[in-house]
């Protein structure tokens, strides 16, 4: 097989990269859906199908006489929502029955049954929207299992860029289907939106043939006794053929960590359930609530006040083809994407996260000051500034928060209940998209471009969470994030320098990583067991004792605190 490059001193296999590409598919038709919708809703043959018109309407004058009541618009564009909510939380216990894998297929069957919904009518409004509703189903629980999928199988060394490759194809969606809706404007008949969403049939194809030509995660399959399928796992991702595995010192310390964990888990903790996400023990409610904030913070970023209804905003301002507007938008969003996973990767988690929420929340003052200052449509001076500082926070978006919050949530929660909190996670993004998805017309309606003012202020509050809450998991195996938020003497503002026992630092990782490719071991891991003393359990290491958070078999002392 063969290693395709190394990254500080560590073989990353090409099998890696296909792994983030398929799996990230799952993004790509997130995307997808998010960006039609935006363009079908000014579709002339559309609006006559669907929305209230006025005697006489005909396809040359239906976006003059056919509109839609804010009812109808929100619920067509925010069904969606609703569907990948229960998708996110039905997303957990799919992925832990089949495997995440497996649960990936099953999702994109759902989501093109959806999709058949949709191009099957041509003139009840309500059946569309079902369809949208049955195709977030889909949408909602690929979106909690991809990123878990792609943390839980890529090397650590890379984990970040391969995991923001889902936030990538996001983007990549939505441009590719801003692109194809101005190509089918122009088409006579029902075929000018019909097409536009009957395309999503091909991409869960690609998707589901794919992905059952990657690696199961090798987590899930130490977790459900499959140790030598596990170890072949790791060491597919690392280019390492399956008979050079058996002694690579590489896969089998991997291997030797996860199964660590597990057996902790089956020994010490009862098996896992909904309630336990809620749990305070090892920080486990804290992660969650963390989670479930930081995926809500993403959505009142306004992002997708811009991709759901940027048409409609650029209309208002007094552009003459809109449609040209959103594309302009879509490729900021997908260039800037690729300097996220640079960003994530160099710079960690934090600091991105905090920097880009003061850089989005300074353009979106800037956007509601100016269109509330003056109108639009009379002074095209403030409509050119208006696009300009959109396209400046969406450049900082697709940078920083974009790709982020899917890294993180693939990687902060520990291995028992990471399926469950990645989907509690995940539903409350899906929360706030209906929310903003729905409600956006009442209240544009109502404030118009004071809207901006909102979003602005809650760019701030993220950037606030960040710095006091959330703790920088960069560089580090999913066993190690575990050990940091359970680490007693680590704080948020000083994880940064955080490293695991056996290790002076993060560099020093790097440095035992070239070691271990040199055939030699890594730094020392403790072996652990359990004594049983009086009738009582308890996880030790070589020096029978129990060092940093009682109980955890990857406890350790504060290390680079200073």
């Amino acid at each position: 097989m063969g290693a395709l490059f190394h990254i500080e001193g560590v073989p990353i296999g090409i099998t890696s990269v296909a792994l983030a590409l398929i799996a990230s598919m799952g993004g790509f038709i997130f995307g997808y859906d998010t960006g039609q919708i935006s363009d079908i809703l000014l579709m002339p043959d559309f609006l006559l199908r669907f929305a209230d018109c006025s005697s006489g309407a005909t396809l040359e004058n239906a976006s003059s006489v056919c509109s839609f009541t804010d009812v109808r618009s929100g619920l067509i564009v925010a069904l969606l929502s609703i569907g990948t909510l229960a998708g996110a939380l039905m997303g957990a216990p799919i992925a832990d029955f089949l495997g995440r894998r497996y649960a990936m297929v099953v999702e994109c069957g759902v989501f093109i049954i959806g999709v058949i919904v949709q191009i099957t009518t041509t003139h009840v409004w309500q059946q569309f929207a079902v369809g949208r509703l049955i195709s977030g189903l889909g949408v909602g629980a690929l979106s909690a299992a991809v990123p878990m999928y792609q943390a839980e199988t890529a090397p650590a060394q890379i984990r970040g860029s391969l995991t923001a490759t889902y936030q990538l194809f996001i983007t990549f969606g939505i441009l590719i289907a801003y692109c194809i809706s101005i190509g089918t404007r122009g088409y006579n008949g029902p075929s000018s939106w019909q097409t536009v969403v009957g395309i999503g049939i091909a991409w869960p194809v690609i998707l589901s043939v794919g992905i059952l030509c990657m690696p199961e995660s090798p987590r899930w399959l130490v977790f459900h006794d499959k140790s030598d399928m596990a170890l072949h796992s790791i060491a597919r991702v690392h280019g390492i053929n399956r008979q050079e595995a058996q002694d690579h010192p590489l896969p089998n310390k991997q291997l030797s960590e996860i199964q660590s964990n597990v057996e902790y888990e089956r020994q010490f903790v009862a098996e896992s359930g909904w309630l336990d996400c809620f749990r305070p023990h090892n920080k486990v409610l804290y992660r969650t609530l963390l989670g479930m904030s930081l995926q809500s913070l993403q959505q009142l970023t306004g992002a997708n006040y811009f991709f759901y209804y940027g048409a409609t905003v650029f209309q208002s301002v007094g552009i003459s083809d809109s449609f040209i507007t959103q594309i302009i938008l879509g490729a900021v969003n997908f260039g800037c994407t690729f300097g996220g996973i640079v960003i994530m990767e160099k710079f960690g988690r934090r600091w991105p996260l905090i920097i880009g929420g003061v850089w989005q929340s300074m353009w979106l003052f800037v956007f509601a000051a100016a269109g509330t200052a003056k109108v639009p449509q009379d002074n095209p001076g403030i409509g050119k500034l208006m696009i300009v500082s959109a396209c400046l926070f969406i450049l900082g978006y697709a940078m920083t928060w974009a790709p982020g919050i899917w890294i993180l949530i693939g990687e902060t929660f520990p291995t028992r209940t990471r399926a469950k909190q990645a989907s509690l996670a995940t539903a409350s993004n899906w929360i706030w998209n209906f929310l903003l998805a729905f409600f956006t017309p009442f209240i544009v309606n109502a404030i118009d471009f004071r809207y901006g003012f909102v979003f602005a202020s809650c760019n701030l509050l993220g950037a606030v969470v960040v710095y006091f809450f959330l703790y920088e998991s960069s560089d580090l195996s999913l066993e190690a994030v575990d050990m940091m938020y359970n680490d007693p003497a680590c704080k948020p503002w000083t994880s940064g320098r955080w490293a695991p026992a056996g290790y002076s630092s993060r560099k020093d990782i790097e440095e035992q990583g070239k070691a271990a490719q040199a055939h030699k071991d890594f730094a020392p891991i403790e072996d652990h067991r359990v004594e049983h003393a009086n009738g009582d359990e308890k996880m030790t290491g070589n020096d029978g004792k129990i060092p940093g958070v009682k109980g955890h078999p990857y406890s350790m002392a504060p290390q680079a605190q200073a």
